[in-house]
């Protein structure tokens, strides 16, 4: 009987093993997976999760951020706890850290990413990260009222911690390197009306600073005191949080001729490129969008999982029964949210792309931000993306399809 190996149990493999039931794999499938909960949605972390893990225990956190399986996956075969450190392509096999080797016929690379690290010695207590639920479970405790948080990374993920633990009853302050909070992601006009209403619930906004180096509590050299920037700002901290991006994990595809530079490059069939019998999956795969252009990105939405598992499998299935794929090339629209207190933001398209900002809907006010508010993001004058923010749902669709015909596939 043949295999499909999928290498990374989150979103994106079980969407990957869903898929490729749906695509007619009939034969084997088998995920391996580095944590050891079943597949979970990780949005909820730095929002409900994280705010009201209280004191239960993570498995319980764990079974009720789980994803409902559906009854086609019921015969594939989880390994959980189970970390891959290697892979032979041209033999078909990877390899486990207790150094099982297992082979396939097809491999779905959906390993995912692990959150960045600031570069910076210091007191390792303290200091957090938040991509899974065992980062979650460590920081829970940490956010007591009165806490002295600092963020430091001014993207979603930042800002989205920096709102709950402010909504907790903690005293955060942000750090930024760039001129404003959530640039890359809702540019110069929209991010700074986040970031002002965010300010006007006394998270304090340092923008254009880096950190420089963190000190240790007197006495307690294990555990971080305070945060120093590169103007010398000294800020008291009992607790950092380390937001600065992400890194794809794809150490255990070195040496296999793949484009490892940011994720797996994969070709228009989200194979990976020189591999007809390797695809990628979620937000490790970096592939071209001919939607917008011909550029090849990695995206960290969270409907790319999804997308890419429904066309991945059926080019990997294709592949392995040797048939004809046809179909035109994968252009997903991406869209991301982000809740932040009172503020629900939404995304269509590619608004990263855009160099024209424009309000058209609402108003330029962060005091009116809760009212509502749509900005459309153009590149050469071609509508690339839209934001909404506190918009009713009955108006999404309006706004997507303007991206979708201004974008077609």
């Amino acid at each position: 009987m043949s295999r499909v190996v999928v290498v990374g149990a989150g979103m994106a493999g079980l969407r990957a093993a869903e898929q490729l039931r749906a695509s007619g794999w009939s034969d084997e499938i088998l995920v391996l997976g580095q944590e050891p909960h079943a597949p979970y949605n990780r949005p909820p972390l730095s929002k409900e999760a994280l705010s009201g893990m209280g004191a239960e225990d993570p498995q319980t956190w764990a079974d009720k951020l789980a994803f409902r399986q559906r009854p086609s996956v019921a015969d594939v075969e989880w390994r959980l706890g189970t970390e891959v450190v290697g892979a032979d392509l041209g033999a078909r096999r990877v390899t486990c850290a207790d150094g099982t080797e297992v082979g396939y016929d097809g491999l779905v690379i959906a390993s995912g990413i692990r959150s960045r690290r600031l570069s910076i010695d210091g007191p390792a207590g303290g200091r957090f990260t938040l991509r899974t639920l065992a980062d979650a479970v460590a920081l829970q405790p940490a956010l007591r009222p009165g806490a002295r948080v600092v963020v430091v990374g001014g993207g979603f993920i930042g800002c989205e911690v920096a709102a709950t633990a402010t909504a907790m009853g903690c005293r955060v302050t942000v750090v930024e390197p760039l001129s404003g909070c959530l640039q890359r992601g809702l540019g110069d006009l929209v991010g700074g009306l986040v970031q002002s209403y965010l300010s006007g619930y006394g998270i304090r906004m340092l923008t254009g600073r880096t950190v420089r180096d963190l000190h240790p509590v007197p006495g307690r050299p294990d555990r971080v005191g305070s945060v120093v920037l590169d103007d010398d700002t000294v800020l008291p901290a009992d607790v950092v949080v380390e937001a600065v991006g992400s890194t794809p994990n794809v150490e255990w595809l070195a040496d296999n001729g793949l484009d490892l530079t940011d994720g797996v490059l994969c070709d228009e069939r989200l194979r990976a490129v020189g591999r007809s019998d390797v695809v990628a999956v979620g937000d490790v795969a970096r592939f071209v969008n001919p939607r917008f252009d011909e550029v090849a990105r990695r995206v960290e939405h969270w409907c790319i999982p999804t997308d890419t598992a429904r066309f991945a499998a059926g080019s990997l299935v294709r592949a392995l029964h040797d048939l004809p794929d046809d179909r035109p090339r994968f252009a997903p629209m991406s869209s991301f949210w982000s809740d932040q207190l009172e503020l629900r933001i939404q995304s269509f398209g590619a608004p990263g792309l855009a160099d024209e900002v424009t309000v058209v809907d609402g108003s330029p006010d962060p005091c009116a931000l809760t009212d509502g508010l749509i900005a459309h993001y153009r590149r050469g004058g071609r509508l690339v993306g839209v934001v909404l923010v506190n918009v009713p749902a009955n108006r999404h669709r309006e706004q997507r399809e303007l991206v979708s015909a201004s974008c077609p596939g």
